[in-house]
């Protein structure tokens, strides 16, 4: 029979796939196998309705032969065929799909569903072959013929001969190139490999001779030989009953897939069949990966369309906040788009991912209950993440996140969660109190935190640069206000207090002022502190950016010169305030060297550096000169 050729549309649609619909070559393996699956469903469909049909599960499967001398890779199938009508219907125009009408065809109900939705796979063969040749005979039928093409020329279709039913797609490898090495496609490693990443999961056989070894009887001496072996597994663990599973299933499968080289914490396995059906095996690491935390991490849980491998990385089906979850979803609902790679982003992907965070949450926080030395494990790795997702979309998260942070307790010495602080806050509380810090050291030296630890309320260190960030975001948890300990008013003075303080503040007006103008500039305030005890000094800040959001902001990469309004608070109980006093009654300059070393002091213990450390230590040796 003579060329034909394609029509004018599946030319141009040729020429495209060829360069353009898939992004990488290896996926014309996973088209080929999942069209010789369809074709052996379809077998399996008419013996539903076909008495005359027997479906012994034995006699199908799929076959991968390289052939290196020929340059040649076949694919076989037992499946129902082409007849030359169908030859020339389903391979002569192109994204005509035999699959998709077979299921509109047939009602499947059983959920033992057809792959294939679009004819467009096929043709993906001639991303890695010159020729394509299709010997296949259809069931029922005594004939045979065979299809070939060179590409977007057109095709051929002629009378063969083929013993059984099926279909046999015989590739013609391109030459290879210095960008791409064709060959690859006909060692046994990389067959493997590629069969092991897209096709595990086919629900039949897909068989390849493979070269093994043996020593000789008597002998030191090994000798190869062939033998038939099945590459792929078929049955995917998430198919399986839960009950029928161990631990140690999962575990391994975990290591299987490369999730990672640690032992997950926690499996989630889920069998959902409702508004749109889907398995999930989902796994919280105990340790978080190296690039983790870094612009190179990509998020994404494996994606698989009835066993088939769409995407590796499938972003959209798990929060930010949740991105150190690994696994894979597999659903027969999805809306693929014609490369079979990416998904159309419609409420399907939407409606998993909601339930996926759902699950996520359940399981952390019942991990959290049950076993608090492993959640403990999980939140050294991954806690960071989880506060910055309180912080981030302005808090739109919050609410799922916030039963789920920790932070390390004055009181207890460990973590705490909020819910755990609350629930144990004295009446008289107003508030949750927390310090920040660059350490639990550090934090636990702070002067600031005297008057809060005198009442004997508990306190949450904040070490982590995302930490008030985050509570900020958070604003209360179970109605009680976040307060630092830096905070003007701590809300725990008493009126006498209060009226104390105001007189003391009146008295000293002055000096306050004088001190103030002396650090023109440096700080917003000096006025008399309420929080301190024993330190003489210390800094706080007014206004919504404290004194750790400006150290935070600052080290930035695009650093943005944002200051806090700094105020020096002076402790009126300290003798160091009557020295002060006694100055500015007496001796302006000694109040101006004080003034200048309490500031920087204050500084010190803030972590904050000093704008002019050679000043700092002259001054500092001309206190020690005066005093002597």
């Amino acid at each position: 029979m003579g060329k034909r050729k394609f029509k004018a549309e599946s030319k141009r649609l040729l020429d495209l796939m060829i360069n353009s619909i898939y992004s990488q070559r290896e996926v014309f393996l996973r088209e080929l196998i999942s069209n010789a699956s369809d074709a052996i469903d379809k077998i399996y469909y008419k013996a539903l309705t076909d008495d005359s049909l027997t479906f012994n599960q034995a006699d199908y499967y799929i076959k991968i032969v390289p052939n290196k001398a020929d340059r040649t890779l076949k694919l076989i199938d037992t499946g129902i065929g082409m007849t030359q009508d169908e030859l020339e219907k389903n391979l002569g125009t192109i994204a005509k799909s035999g699959s998709f009408n077979f299921k509109s065809e047939n009602e499947i109900k059983d959920g033992h569903d057809i792959i294939g939705q679009f004819g467009v796979g096929f043709y993906a063969a001639f991303m890695v072959a010159d020729v394509v040749t299709v010997v296949s005979k259809a069931l029922g039928s005594e004939e045979a013929f065979k299809w070939e093409s060179t590409g977007s020329e057109g095709y051929t279709i002629e009378p063969a001969e083929k013993a059984t039913v099926g279909t046999e797609i015989t590739l013609k490898l391109k030459e290879n190139t210095e960008d791409e090495q064709y060959d690859e496609y006909l060692e046994e490693y990389r067959l493997k490999e590629v069969v092991k990443k897209y096709s595990d999961f086919i629900r039949y056989p897909i068989k390849m001779d493979v070269t093994k070894s043996k020593k000789e009887e008597d002998s030191d001496d090994y000798v190869d030989y062939i033998e038939e072996e099945t590459i792929n597994s078929m049955v995917p663990i998430w198919k399986k009953n839960k009950s029928e599973l161990t631990d140690e299933d999962y575990e391994n499968f975990y290591r299987e897939k490369r999730y990672g080289f640690d032992k997950p914490l926690k499996h989630i396995h889920l069998s959902v069949d409702g508004t749109i059906r889907y398995n999930a095996i989902l796994y919280i690491p105990e340790n978080r990966p190296f690039d983790y935390y870094s612009q190179d991490y990509e998020k994404g849980l494996e994606l698989y369309s009835n066993g088939v491998l769409i995407m590796e990385k499938c972003s959209d089906l798990i929060p930010d906040h949740f991105s150190f979850v690994k696994g894979l979803v597999d659903s027969e609902d999805l809306s693929l788009n014609i490369s079979r790679e990416m998904l159309q982003h419609d409420r399907q992907l939407k409606l998993i991912e909601k339930n996926i965070t759902k699950k996520i949450k359940t399981q952390l926080l019942n991990l959290q209950r049950d076993e608090r030395e492993n959640y403990e494990k999980f939140y050294n790795a991954f806690g960071r993440q989880l506060k910055f997702g309180i912080y981030n979309e302005f808090g739109a998260n919050k609410d799922v996140l916030k039963d789920l942070v920790m932070f390390y307790s004055s009181k207890d010495k460990k973590l705490v969660t909020l819910a755990e602080y609350v629930e144990r806050m004295p009446e008289d509380q107003k508030y949750i109190y927390y310090a920040t810090g660059d350490s639990i050291e550090r934090i636990e030296k702070l002067p600031q935190t005297e008057l809060v630890a005198d009442k004997g309320y508990e306190i949450l260190y904040f070490t982590e640069e995302i930490d008030e960030f985050a509570i900020r975001v958070l604003m209360n948890y179970d109605e009680k206000e976040f307060k630092s300990v830096s905070s003007n008013d701590l809300g725990i003075e008493s009126e006498d207090e209060k009226a104390a303080d105001a007189e003391t503040t009146e008295e000293n007006k002055a000096l306050f002022d004088y001190m103030k103008e002396q650090l023109a500039g440096k700080v917003k305030e000096v006025r008399v502190s309420k929080r301190l005890k024993s330190h003489p000094v210390c800094l706080t800040a007014d206004g919504e950016i404290s004194i750790e959001m400006e150290k935070v902001i600052n080290a930035m990469p695009d650093n943005q010169s944002i200051k806090a309004d700094k105020v020096l608070e002076i402790n009126p109980s300290h003798e160091v305030f009557q020295t002060l006093k006694d100055a500015f009654e007496s001796d302006k300059d000694k109040l101006n060297l004080y003034t200048n070393i309490l500031f920087n002091q204050a500084l010190l213990i803030e972590g904050l550096p000093i704008e002019d450390p050679v000043e700092f230590t002259n001054n500092m040796c001309k206190v020690m000169v005066t005093s002597a």
